[in-house]
């Protein structure tokens, strides 16, 4: 089984390519000073198939980061895994980032991830509930003082939340497309069809708030 998962919801884009449970090629894509590194998915994994002697017809699967995170980015993995499973008549594996940043914790502690979503309020999830919520800042500083999570975040939360030991995301080169194909593979039995794929944003973005 041929399966390819890619994720511009994120700090990057990141973009992996398996056979059954085996990485065939993993590729990270940084914004350069013109462009945003979503523009690059496209042409991206037109680059890793030809890399490895395949076609768009020889995937057997997509998996994407359905979010939350960026925006610009979750419409833009989205649209795409959505018009290539169409095309290809495949299915989907829709994979939430947090629980993508969660693979992180390689701790007997218990994980709890946070992401930034603005307006004083937090992206988190706790393995334990399995479940990815939004609440105030106030309410996740005090689920935090509740039990010693390992805490896994990006830089705003850390630096809202005066976090010391938090690890954060973007600070060293993980691999997270890695990690999101080997989700994605773990649960291909839960795959759905184009039309069914939603962007997880939790919160409706600004332009749709009614004032």
């Amino acid at each position: 089984m041929i399966l390819l998962s890619f994720d511009t919801a994120l700090n990057k884009t990141y973009i992996s390519l398996s056979k059954d449970d085996e990485i065939l090629t993993s590729k990270i894509i940084e914004n350069t000073e013109d462009n945003y590194h979503s523009a690059f998915l496209i042409s991206s994994i037109k680059e890793i198939l030809k890399e490895n002697n395949l076609t768009p017809k020889d995937i057997d699967l997509i998996g994407v980061n359905i979010g939350p995170g960026s925006f610009t980015g979750i419409r833009a993995s989205l649209t795409v895994a959505k018009v290539m499973a169409q095309e290809l008549n495949i299915k989907i594996i829709p994979v939430e980032s947090l629980k993508i940043l969660s693979k992180l914790n390689d701790t007997e502690k218990e994980t709890l991830v946070t992401l930034d979503a603005r307006r004083s309020m937090a992206y988190v999830y706790t393995k334990k509930d399995n479940n990815i919520e939004s609440m105030s800042i106030e309410d996740l500083k005090n689920i935090i003082k509740e039990k010693d999570y390992f805490i896994i975040s990006d830089k705003s939360m850390a630096e809202i939340l005066n976090l010391k030991e938090a690890l954060i995301y973007e600070s060293k080169d993980f691999d997270l497309g890695k990690i999101l194909n080997k989700i994605a593979y773990e649960e291909k039995d839960n795959a759905i069809i184009a039309n069914e794929l939603k962007a997880l944003y939790i919160q409706p973005p600004p332009i749709y708030v009614k004032k």
